[in-house]
């Protein structure tokens, strides 16, 4: 049975989705921008700190389940311009760095709010 998934150490869900939904064995998470949950756009911070931002969000839709980042099976990147990658690559590797999930990472033709990375995951729950 299908549970929706919301917590205050991320953004709200702002339209016709959720932050995450959970069957109770996997959680899928709604695409994660570098927006903090008091609503500050950081659209004009290096990739880097978007993508910091981006998994921060993530990561605290998780932690709202009792998961972590080591829970994560699959991944999902979406950038705004591919040339990013190696930048995205370099503070995604501090978030999963011991047996990563597995992941895709794509450039895409626009992002929302004009963002440059928007990241989401597919987790494994006890």
């Amino acid at each position: 049975m299908k549970r929706v998934v919301s917590t205050d150490e991320a953004p709200e869900a702002v339209g016709a989705y959720s932050q995450a939904t959970t069957n109770g064995s996997l959680l899928f998470t709604a695409g994660q921008i570098p927006l903090t949950p008091d609503g500050e756009l950081l659209d004009d911070e290096p990739i880097a700190v978007q993508t910091e931002r981006a998994l921060d969000n993530l990561v605290a839709i998780l932690e709202a389940e009792g998961a972590s980042a080591a829970d994560v099976l699959k991944v999902t990147v979406f950038l705004d311009d591919i040339d990013d990658f190696e930048a995205m690559n370099e503070t995604y590797a501090g978030y999963f760095d011991e047996a990563p999930p597995a992941r895709s990472a794509v450039e895409v033709a626009a992002l929302p709010k004009g963002v440059g990375v928007e990241i989401e995951a597919v987790a494994a729950l006890e």
